[in-house]
């Protein structure tokens, strides 16, 4: 039983990083007007929502990364930083973690053509 309430705390603080870090990639992505009030406000609010999460052990690689990316855009939120430049170093960070989990789940068949040569 304890074991299953755990997964539940970790599942949630999971989805509330996922749900922290799209909304301000997709902000600083999307937005065509950005600004540092704006991305500090964004920060500020789905910040509430983190603070409300008991903060779990993950283990996965990608999961500690995400869990960097979010610390990382505290401090940029807390700095004096040029938003382009945030943005320039929060969207390359996001990227390399898509790129760890998308390699993971896809992988390239290698001399897919030489499969079925015995067929012929």
């Amino acid at each position: 039983m304890a074991s299953k309430i755990d997964n539940a705390k970790r599942l949630r603080y999971i989805r509330v990083l996922e749900r922290f870090s799209n909304s301000i990639i997709n902000y600083l992505f999307k937005s065509e007007t950005i600004s540092k009030k704006t991305y500090d406000k964004k920060v500020l609010n789905n910040l509430r929502y983190l603070e409300r999460i008991e903060s779990v052990a993950l283990y996965k690689g990608e999961y500690n990364e995400l869990e960097k990316l979010i610390k990382q855009m505290i401090l940029f939120q807390e700095s004096e930083k040029d938003i382009q430049e945030i943005k320039d170093k929060l969207l390359y960070q996001s990227n390399q973690i898509e790129k760890t989990i998308n390699n993971r789940r896809y992988k390239k068949d290698k001399h897919a053509s030489d499969k079925y040569k015995d067929w012929e």
